[in-house]
């Protein structure tokens, strides 16, 4: 009897702790909250290594169609158009797959470019109606790491989009300014992939 009161009083004391801590962090949290009551279009970069950048992108892209907002999609670099994500997203959002295949398919620097700069302008068109709530530029890190469009250019029209759109760019390796001139930053981390295991891209998946 006196082994099982001593355990009672043990877990007693636990659960007092834990809810003071939890007390504490309440109020921290609701502090942090009532002082965050800016509202305006946010640009995220979600960039790394790892798989799931453009998974993201397009699982907000999902989320601002269901709040009713107007969504465009822009794919740089990728000209797949049997996607998952294009035959479901692509009913409700404007989408467009304007790439050309990665750089090691194409291995012609000048035609890259050109199809970037053709790509840019659906993008730029996009950053420049407030009617988009929502834009996501896939790929686009690429565009500016390999020099197939003026950073300067680039930079510029996400700096001076309408206020209320919001824009997530995708891709690896993050150019420094652009990282800078976003409001949020995700790096994906590469800790293990299927495809080094021998599994190619799947439906569902990967594709």
């Amino acid at each position: 009897m006196a082994d099982a009161s001593a355990d009672d009083s043990v877990e007693k004391g636990r659960a007092e702790r834990h809810a003071a801590r939890m007390a504490r962090k309440k109020a921290h949290i609701d502090a942090a909250i009532a002082a965050a009551d800016a509202e305006r279009g946010l640009l995220l970069v979600i960039t790394g290594n790892g798989k799931g950048k453009s998974t993201a992108a397009f699982g907000m892209a999902a989320r601002a169609l269901g709040h009713g907002m107007k969504v465009g999609v822009v794919q740089f670099i990728k000209n797949r158009t049997d996607t998952g994500e294009e035959a479901f997203l692509g009913q409700h959002a404007e989408w467009h797959v304007t790439g050309d295949g990665f750089t090691w398919d194409t291995q012609n620097r000048a035609q890259d470019i050109a199809t970037a700069e053709r790509g840019w302008a659906i993008a730029a068109r996009m950053l420049a109606d407030p009617s988009y709530r929502l834009v996501v530029l896939d790929e686009l890190t690429y565009l500016l790491s390999y020099g197939y469009l003026d950073s300067d250019l680039v930079l510029d029209a996400l700096a001076h989009r309408p206020a209320m759109q919001h824009v997530a760019v995708t891709g690896r390796a993050a150019p420094a300014a652009l990282v800078e001139l976003a409001d949020t930053v995700s790096e994906i981390a590469d800790v293990k992939h299927a495809f080094r295991g021998g599994v190619k891209a799947q439906a569902g998946i990967d594709l």
